[in-house]
Protein backbone atom coordinates (compact mmCIF):
# COMPACT_ATOMS: atom_id res chain seq x y z
CA UNK A 1 0.00 0.00 0.00
CA UNK A 2 1.25 3.11 -0.68
CA UNK A 3 2.03 6.02 1.92
CA UNK A 4 1.70 9.45 2.10
CA UNK A 5 4.00 12.68 3.27
CA UNK A 6 3.36 11.84 7.09
CA UNK A 7 3.81 8.00 6.23
CA UNK A 8 -0.23 7.18 6.14
CA UNK A 9 -1.36 4.70 3.99
CA UNK A 10 -3.03 4.91 0.86
CA UNK A 11 -4.81 2.67 -1.52
CA UNK A 12 -3.07 2.57 -4.19
CA UNK A 13 -6.22 1.70 -6.94
CA UNK A 14 -7.94 4.04 -8.85
CA UNK A 15 -10.46 5.22 -6.78
CA UNK A 16 -8.29 5.89 -3.96
CA UNK A 17 -6.20 7.94 -6.36
CA UNK A 18 -9.07 10.24 -7.50
CA UNK A 19 -9.51 10.44 -3.50
CA UNK A 20 -5.99 11.20 -2.97
CA UNK A 21 -6.15 13.81 -6.05
CA UNK A 22 -9.17 15.74 -4.10
CA UNK A 23 -7.31 16.07 -1.20
CA UNK A 24 -4.56 17.42 -2.40
CA UNK A 25 -6.45 19.78 -4.46
CA UNK A 26 -8.44 20.71 -1.36
CA UNK A 27 -11.84 19.91 -1.91
CA UNK A 28 -12.11 16.98 0.45
CA UNK A 29 -10.01 17.19 3.73
CA UNK A 30 -7.27 14.63 4.89
CA UNK A 31 -7.78 11.92 7.80
CA UNK A 32 -6.04 12.78 10.66
CA UNK A 33 -3.08 9.52 11.27
CA UNK A 34 -4.57 8.45 14.21
CA UNK A 35 -1.97 5.83 15.16
CA UNK A 36 -4.47 5.05 18.66
CA UNK A 37 -1.74 6.36 21.48
CA UNK A 38 -2.92 8.46 23.99
CA UNK A 39 -1.79 12.08 22.86
CA UNK A 40 -1.58 12.94 26.64
CA UNK A 41 0.48 10.19 27.41
CA UNK A 42 2.78 10.74 24.52
CA UNK A 43 3.55 14.16 25.62
CA UNK A 44 4.27 12.90 29.62
CA UNK A 45 6.14 10.27 27.88
CA UNK A 46 8.38 12.63 25.56
CA UNK A 47 9.10 15.15 28.46
CA UNK A 48 10.41 12.18 31.11
CA UNK A 49 13.77 11.37 28.74
CA UNK A 50 14.46 14.33 29.26
CA UNK A 51 13.71 15.15 32.73
CA UNK A 52 15.67 12.80 34.04
CA UNK A 53 18.20 13.29 31.95
CA UNK A 54 18.35 16.38 33.73
CA UNK A 55 18.20 14.68 36.66
CA UNK A 56 20.94 12.52 36.19
CA UNK A 57 24.22 13.15 37.37
CA UNK A 58 27.73 12.96 35.21
CA UNK A 59 29.03 10.07 37.37
CA UNK A 60 25.97 7.95 36.79
CA UNK A 61 25.69 9.15 33.19
CA UNK A 62 28.92 7.40 32.76
CA UNK A 63 27.72 4.28 34.57
CA UNK A 64 25.14 3.94 32.42
CA UNK A 65 27.41 4.31 29.07
CA UNK A 66 29.68 2.05 30.70
CA UNK A 67 27.16 -0.69 31.09
CA UNK A 68 26.07 0.05 28.12
CA UNK A 69 29.00 -0.05 25.97
CA UNK A 70 30.46 -3.28 27.80
CA UNK A 71 26.72 -5.04 26.59
CA UNK A 72 27.24 -3.97 23.35
CA UNK A 73 30.85 -5.45 22.99
CA UNK A 74 30.24 -8.58 25.07
CA UNK A 75 28.25 -10.17 22.28
CA UNK A 76 31.20 -9.91 19.58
Amino acid sequence: MAKGPKGQKRPTDVIGTAHVMRIATGEEKDFPADDGKDKAAQSLGQRGGWARAQALTAKRRKEIARKAAAKRWSAR
